[in-house]
């Protein structure tokens, strides 16, 4: 009875430690060439690839409106996803901030 309960807790604590390495975030940047407002996703071209993302009610917008503001053909769209359930989540999306403003104050 002691040997099942030791392997109980041996595999209770080395599935969530396998399972850690999938919920890192990753970057993508570039051009939106498709927006499905019903699925509420957009693909973004990243690099010479084509990557489906999905936004929820959690996703974050900076620069940009929201979902409705982002529209095909739009550059420098930045999302910051995680992969989960096969799917690129955001958790960010934003415009990026190629604004040119020097930043500073001259007195």
């Amino acid at each position: 009875m002691k040997k099942i309960a030791t392997l109980s807790v041996l595999a209770a604590v080395a599935v969530p430690a396998a399972a850690a390495p999938t919920a890192s975030a990753r970057e993508f940047e570039g051009t939106v060439v498709r927006v499905n407002r019903d699925a509420r996703t957009f693909s973004l071209r990243d690099e010479g690839r084509t990557v489906r993302i999905k936004v929820t009610g959690r996703t974050r917008y900076q620069r940009l409106s929201g979902f409705s503001a982002i529209r095909r053909g739009m550059t420098g769209i930045e999302a910051v996803a995680t992969r989960k359930n096969g799917r690129w989540l955001a958790s960010l999306v934003e415009r990026s901030g190629r604004d040119g403003g020097g930043g500073g104050d001259d007195d």
